[in-house]
């Protein structure tokens, strides 16, 4: 879902969390982050085969740190579900809290998460 940075989300809380680390670990411009995203997504693309579509993955475990430093390993990854684009309805992301340690998992309390590329919204 895109939406302009002033545009509201209703949900649960009917926030959207802005982005904790744009221009650190990604790029804040959305032409610099499309531009980074399309080079390591096309990195995979070149080597996709007939397996990606009758073989398709169930879990992706994927690199989480800055696109600097594993965004063309997370790339290859997500990559493979390039084909699958109109078939997937639901994708859930975990990932550990960086700031403060928690027990138990946790959930977002917002209804979306901003990014520089536009609002993501949260299936409640």
């Amino acid at each position: 879902m895109r939406m302009r940075e002033r545009d509201t989300m209703t949900g649960r809380h009917g926030t959207v969390r802005p982005p904790a680390v744009a221009g650190l670990f990604y790029p804040a411009a959305a032409s610099e982050l499309a531009a980074r995203l399309d080079d390591v997504l096309g990195r995979r693309a070149s080597h996709r085969d007939a397996s990606d579509e009758t073989h398709p993955p169930k879990v992706l475990i994927v690199p989480l740190a800055g696109s600097v430093f594993s965004g063309s390993v997370a790339g290859l990854g997500y990559a493979r579900l390039g084909p699958l684009r109109t078939s997937i309805t639901r994708v859930v992301l975990i990932g550990p809290a960086h700031r403060f340690a928690l027990r138990g998992p946790a959930l977002a309390s917002a209804a979306g998460f901003a990014t520089p590329l536009g609002a993501v919204a949260i299936d409640e």
